[in-house]
């Protein structure tokens, strides 16, 4: 029952990820790989925070939020001067440099050594304490921030903003023509998709309890997009099954009967032929509305 708890917790801090992405790739068309950089600001605020301050978890995640935000504004001013590959490229360049940050800024981070005990969530409501010391009631805590955002989301998309967004996808010198500052919308997409990233991991520090830089590397922004893709790009349901598959495909692969001095390889290879095949045949996911 625990590693089912275990799973549920990660499928529901991937689905914040799949969603905030899916507004940046799905609904705007921007190609970004910045999401582990957002997704390790946060965590890393949220763990310095709590094992060097006396301030709460949820106080913590406010910050980390703020400070995400803050710096993707900063970043989403640079990324706005380049184009569909080059956009991607910069983007890709932004992850390395926070990941360097996080790995050699070792006052601060600690490094490779990463920074342990950080605190679960505890929640005070006069003189009622509860805390989500057990992995059921963080799962319920991670559950509720994946709705929360799930609804944010679907709002935006749905609001007279998504529908900009989209028609940027489709055409941005057309939407211009007709009077709308692109750059505004491109801009604020972008930060709002970095703060919700930012929550994801604010989740992720204090489930561990435990941060360290490999978890935020180049290689975690791409299995997050491999996840919208494999769901559906520009499609809110299809970020949430894109994170359930590749959550739980990993997990079944284990039990295939593999010889185990090859098991970790086969499972690797087989992960990788049934993505190809998926591209191949189903290049917009599952659910997908738009193809890159």
């Amino acid at each position: 029952m625990e590693y089912l708890i275990h799973l549920g917790i990660l499928f529901a801090i991937y689905t914040i990820l799949g969603v905030s992405l899916n507004l940046v790739v799905g609904y705007t068309g921007l190609l970004s790989v910045t999401q582990a950089a957002f997704y390790g600001i946060g965590a890393y605020a949220t763990a310095i925070l709590l094992t060097q301050t006396g301030i709460g978890f949820f106080t913590s995640m406010i910050l980390g939020v703020i400070l995400a935000m803050s710096i993707s504004f900063l970043i989403g001013l640079v990324l706005s001067r380049f184009r569909d590959d080059y956009y991607a490229l910069a983007s890709l360049g932004f992850n390395v440099i926070v990941f360097s940050i996080f790995l050699n800024w070792q006052d601060l981070t600690r490094g490779p050594l990463g920074i342990p005990g950080i605190s679960k969530p505890d929640l005070r409501f006069f003189n009622y304490d509860f805390s989500f010391s057990s992995n059921f009631s963080y799962l319920i805590l991670t559950i509720i921030f994946a709705v929360l955002i799930y609804l944010v989301s679907k709002f935006i998309v749905n609001s007279s903003f998504g529908r900009v967004l989209k028609a940027i996808r489709e055409d941005e010198k057309a939407i211009q023509v007709f009077g709308y500052n692109t750059l505004y919308y491109k801009l604020a997409i972008f930060v709002i998709s970095a703060g919700m990233a930012s929550v994801a991991g604010s989740l992720f520090a204090s489930y561990i309890t435990f941060v360290d830089p490999s978890s935020f590397y180049l290689m975690e922004s791409v299995f997050i997009l491999t996840i919208i893709i494999l769901g559906g790009l520009a499609n809110l349901r299809g970020a949430v099954l894109g994170a359930l598959i590749m959550i739980l495909l990993p997990e079944i692969l284990r039990f295939v009967g593999f010889p185990s001095d090859i098991a970790a390889q086969m499972r690797q290879v087989v992960y990788g032929l049934i993505l190809i095949l998926l591209m191949l045949y189903r290049p917009k996911g599952f659910l997908g509305e738009y193809e890159i």
